[in-house]
C-alpha cells in the first residue's frame, strides 16, 4: 500500500468520491492507494474460491460480495477488505445495504481476510483492533511474501497466514506455514494449507 498526501476526507465525502473505485479506502480521513499486485490478487481470489466452496458445503447462508466498505461508524475510516464474507440473514438491519454495499455492523460479517501489502503496519496492528471492537469473530492475515514485522510473524521472516479468532474484545492469534492445514472455526471442515495459498501468489 501507498499512502498519498494527507488529506483528510470525511466518509460521506470518500463514499461519495471513490465507493466505486477499489483502488481506495479511508484510514483516520487519509485517503490510501490500496495498489495491489496482480500476485495479491492472485491469492485473495484463491482464497475466495475455497471459502465459497466451503459455504455451499455447510449450506449456510453466507456469501462473498465482488465489492464491500466497512463503514466504522462514528470515524472517518472505511475499509475494503481483501475477501469478506457476509451473514445474509443479518443484511436487513444494515442501515445502508439497501442502497449501498456499505457494512455498518459486526454481526454481519463472518470473516475478513486481508492480504498484505507493503504497509503491513495497517493488516497487522490497525485493522486487528479495529475489526476486534467491531466483533468480528475471524479475521485472516495472508502474508504470502512474510513482510509483517518479526513480533507477528516470528524469526526468521517467512510467508504465514495468522488466523485471529475473537476471544472477549481482543484477537487469539494462530500461526500457519508450509504443509499446516488452516484451522477456521467458521468453517471447521475447509480443506486448505498455508502452502496453497501461499503458492498462488507466485509468478
Amino acid at each position: 500500500m501507498v499512502q498519498l498526501a494527507p488529506k483528510l476526507l470525511s466518509t460521506d465525502t470518500f463514499i461519495a468520491k471513490y465507493g466505486d473505485t477499489t483502488q481506495y479506502e479511508l484510514i483516520d480521513g487519509e485517503l490510501i492507494d490500496l495498489e495491489p499486485t496482480g500476485l495479491h490478487e492472485q491469492v485473495a481470489a484463491l482464497i475466495g474460491r475455497k471459502l465459497n466452496i466451503a459455504i455451499d458445503q455447510q449450506n449456510a447462508p453466507f456469501f462473498i460480495p465482488y465489492r464491500c466498505l466497512i463503514k466504522l461508524l462514528g470515524t472517518e475510516t472505511a475499509f475494503r477488505p481483501d475477501v469478506i464474507v457476509l451473514d445474509q440473514s443479518q443484511l436487513h438491519q444494515e442501515p445502508l445495504w439497501q442502497q449501498e454495499p456499505i457494512i455498518c455492523l459486526g454481526q454481519s460479517i463472518k470473516l475478513i481476510v486481508e492480504v498484505v501489502s507493503t504497509n503491513w503496519q495497517n493488516d497487522y496492528a490497525r485493522k486487528a483492533e479495529d475489526y476486534a471492537q467491531l466483533g468480528i469473530p475471524e479475521y485472516w492475515i495472508a502474508d504470502y511474501l512474510g513482510l509483517g514485522g518479526r513480533e507477528y510473524i516470528g524469526t526468521p521472516k517467512q510467508p504465514t497466514l495468522t488466523i485471529c479468532t475473537l476471544q472477549g474484545d481482543r484477537y487469539h492469534r494462530q500461526l500457519f506455514r508450509n504443509s499446516d492445514r488452516l484451522q477456521s472455526p467458521t468453517f471447521p471442515s475447509l480443506e486448505l494449507t498455508a502452502d496453497q495459498i501461499f503458492a498462488a501468489g507466485k509468478p
